[in-house]
Formats: C-alpha cells, structure tokens, sequence
C-alpha cells in the first residue's frame, strides 16, 4: 500500500489533470439563462472532474471507497474514503467568477489523513499530510499569529444550498455578532477556499454553523499549518462535529466568545 506522501505525489497530478479539464470549460463570459441550463453546467462541470478522478483514486487506493456526497455530515465507515468536491465553487464557476477549486481528501477509519485542494485559475496547490504539514504550491503555510480580533479578517459561508428558518437565523445572528468585533467579515463560498486562506495565513479565522464533508481536507490544511479548530463550544473538531471554528491560535477564544454570545 502506498504511503500518504506518496499518495499525495499522485493525486496532486490527478487534480491538476481535471483542473485543466475544467479550464476549457471555464469562461468570464459564463450566464446560465435560468435555473435548468444553470443545473445542467453544474453537473455538467461535476462529471468533468469525478469521471477521470473516480476511477484513478480507486486505482490509487485499492479497496478504498468513493463517498457519493460532499454535502453529507456525522460518522463515516470504517476505511478508506476519498471525498471529493469536484468543483468547490461551481456556481461561481459557471456564472464566470473566478473564486471555484477542486478538493480532495482522504479519510481512513474517521480521520482526515490527506488533503489537496486546488485552485486551477489562480494555479495555487494547498496540500497537507497528517503529520506531515500544510503547503502550498509546495512552500509551507503557517496560519496568522495576529492576536487582537479587531484587526482580523474573519469568514464564513453557506456550506450547502438552502437553509431551514432556524439556521438561517441562527447563521444571521453570528454575523451580525462578528461584525461588530472583527476588522473585516467575509461572507463567500466556497468554503475550502477561505479555509485555505486562513492555513495561509491570510484570513485569520473561518467559522461554520454546518460542518460537511467536503470541509474535510480544508480544515486539515488548518490543522496542519498550526491552527485551531474546535467545535462551537470549544471542543476539539473531528468529521462528526456539527459545526466549528478554525483560527490562528491568537484570535481563536476571541471569535469563540462572540459566537458563543449568539447560541
């Protein structure tokens, strides 16, 4: 079986394979005319990815499993489980705005052990092995050492497509909250890549009310590039969590305590 810097060597090149697959298809001038040819490039550009990286990773990692849906959340099985978003972003991808990635990540019996997440247009590759360290484009990241929230730039966004009364509130509550004690609140999708920007130490926080799969691999690039990522009442974030906070170890508490002041 192939170690996870091994496996890392090959998927990174897998991912760049799909997203220059998903570059042809790209476009600025990009404008779904209503909702059913907005569907179909959505999925249009999901098969792009998931038809050359599906078969490959299985035959990376014999026996391993493919999960069907980066928006499910809780426990996974036991083994070996490539979870893929293939396009993080892809509303915006096909409306022409250039914020869309690829991720993948590897979770062997319930923990997170490799990530890649790729940003084709900008050619940034953030990569991180458990253990091992968070890069990108193979320089290693370390999250902000700011210490005073007020001069921090925060984030957070929808994780998924529609949201119950409850958490639409509730999602509305935190922002209002931070808003009044950060420098900045950015409010985007898609999440990996704000997840990114804070193990890059370019944002210094990123809160989420849901945790779903394909946030897996984006909070192991925070892990490892020294952040801390707890659930919402401060215990530390595993896949189960339902939701989470990942900061530079300075500000954590601080953006803990206002999202706490929102429950």
């Amino acid at each position: 079986m192939p170690t996870e810097p091994e496996l890392l060597v090959q998927v990174t090149a897998l991912v760049r394979r799909a997203g220059a697959r998903l570059i042809d298809r790209y476009s600025t001038a990009n404008r779904p005319a209503g909702r059913d040819e907005l569907l179909a490039a959505l999925r249009a550009n999901d098969a792009v990815v998931a038809d050359l990286l599906r078969p490959a990773l299985a035959e990376l990692l014999p026996g391993s499993h493919w999960e069907v849906d980066e928006h499910a959340a809780g426990p996974m099985p036991a083994g070996d489980w490539w979870v893929v978003d293939p396009v993080g972003g892809n509303v915006n991808a096909v409306h022409g705005m250039t914020d869309w990635n690829i991720g993948v990540s590897l979770v062997r019996d319930g923990r997170p052990v490799l990530a890649v997440l790729y940003a084709p247009l900008a050619d940034e590759m953030f990569t991180a092995v458990a253990g091992g360290g968070a890069f990108a484009n193979g320089a290693p990241m370390r999250v902000s050492a700011k210490t005073d929230l007020t001069a921090a730039l925060v984030g957070t966004g929808q994780a998924k497509p529609g949201r119950d009364a409850e958490s639409a509130a509730r999602f509305g509550a935190s922002l209002a909250a931070m808003m009044q004690e950060a420098l900045y609140v950015r409010v985007s999708v898609p999440v990996g890549h704000q997840l990114a920007q804070v193990a890059a130490g370019r944002m210094d926080a990123h809160w989420q009310i849901h945790n779903v799969r394909s946030h897996i691999g984006p909070v192991l690039l925070v892990l490892e590039a020294g952040g801390v990522v707890t659930d919402l009442d401060g215990e530390p974030w595993d896949i189960t969590s339902g939701n989470y906070l990942a900061a530079g170890p300075g500000v954590h508490a601080a953006v803990l305590d206002v999202l706490r002041s929102t429950r």
